[in-house]
């Protein structure tokens, strides 16, 4: 059997390939260590001058700025000193529970041997200082439960606008010191909310009870309601056109119309005999219809009285036509005028041939 060598030409590219991996391997975290170098200089510059704006804000007890800048700064370069400045502006703000898990993050980080001097005084400071903010917690427990026992399904419950994880309910939560809006929701279930206060060290009850949401109204058999239709709960309204005819046309309207028309026909009766009784002194005393000069102011009113005995009984007409049309249109309990029923005297026109009148009764 014969064993296969390499040739040591082979051996010498080999040899090569080997030296140029091992190159490209020693270079390539260079390379990107000095990218990732620029990028964290100048992260670091950022997180400096960040963290100065903090300190400032601090020594001015402008808490909500020194939080801001802290946790801006803390975000580009993660270091114990940030930290430290972030848990005491959360401290200073009443932020006492997220100032604690600062505070703790600090001491369970630590430091890295032979870190700077002032990371391990962060180190120190935060061991001493979260003593004095776990006092100051308060505790509450969150109860939900539905009016009359049962199970809530799906119940979503918020803090403050913040939604709580169901995993805490019914136990003691740590939670910051003043005032707090807890709500409450369930399929099936009314909204409920609850507002209460919490002093500092001290533990609240926060008990909230959600009742059960009226059935939704079903459709009656058939269908919707026909037009016209009453609604559940009351009469039905009157019909548009009847209550507008009832309250733009008064009642006694037909009868004045009735007594306008009676006034017509007396005025064209009156006048019309007048009128024929001038018309027969005329035609003696003007043979062959032609009068003398004389007997120019009797032909004068004997055209007047006709004149007028026609308008008479024009108006006496319109006004019984419209008394009529008023009366079939007004509404029957209104037919009769309230002055009239009231007193018991009934009113009736009477026009006839050569008549013109009206009757009356008690």
């Amino acid at each position: 059997m014969r064993t296969y060598r390499p040739t040591s030409t082979f051996r010498s590219f080999r040899v090569l390939a080997l030296r140029l991996l091992l190159l490209s391997a020693a270079l390539s975290p260079a390379l990107h260590s000095a990218d990732a170098q620029a990028q964290s200089d100048s992260d670091r510059a950022t997180a400096r001058a960040l963290g100065q704006e903090g300190e400032a804000a601090l020594e001015n007890k402008d808490y909500a700025t020194a939080e801001d800048r802290f946790r801006r700064a803390d975000k580009l370069i993660h270091a114990p000193t940030l930290e430290l400045g972030l848990a005491r502006a959360l401290a200073g703000g009443g932020k006492l529970v997220e100032a604690q898990e600062a505070y703790n993050r600090i001491i369970r980080e630590g430091v890295a041997p032979g870190a700077p001097a002032v990371f391990t005084k962060a180190l120190q400071d935060a061991k001493k200082e979260v003593g004095t903010v776990s006092p100051r917690l308060g505790t509450v427990t969150i109860t939900v439960k539905a009016a009359g026992g049962g199970d809530l399904p799906n119940e979503g419950v918020t803090l403050d606008g913040v939604s709580v994880n169901t995993a805490s309910l019914g136990v003691k939560r740590f939670i910051d010191p003043g005032s707090h809006v807890l709500q409450a929701s369930a399929d099936g279930f009314k909204p409920a909310e609850l507002r209460f206060n919490v002093t500092e060290g001290s533990t609240a009850e926060a008990p909230l009870t959600l009742e059960r949401a009226p059935a939704a109204p079903t459709a009656a058999a058939g269908g919707a309601p026909s037009e016209g239709a009453a609604p559940s709960g009351g009469a039905a309204p009157p019909a548009p056109d009847a209550a507008e005819a009832h309250h733009a046309m008064p009642g006694y309207l037909p009868w004045v119309a009735f007594g306008v028309g009676a006034a017509g026909l007396v005025l064209g009766g009156v006048t019309g005999g007048l009128a024929m009784g001038a018309h027969s002194t005329l035609a003696s005393d003007c043979p062959g219809a032609v009068c003398p000069p004389s007997k120019q102011s009797d032909v004068d009113s004997y055209h007047l009285l006709g004149t007028l005995s026609t308008v008479g009984f024009v108006v006496g007409g319109v006004g019984a036509a419209a008394g009529v049309v008023l009366l079939l249109v007004q509404p029957k309990h209104e037919s009769v005028p309230q002055a009239a029923s009231t007193a018991g005297l009934q009113v009736t026109p009477v026009v006839g041939l050569g008549t013109v009148g009206a009757v009356g009764r008690f």
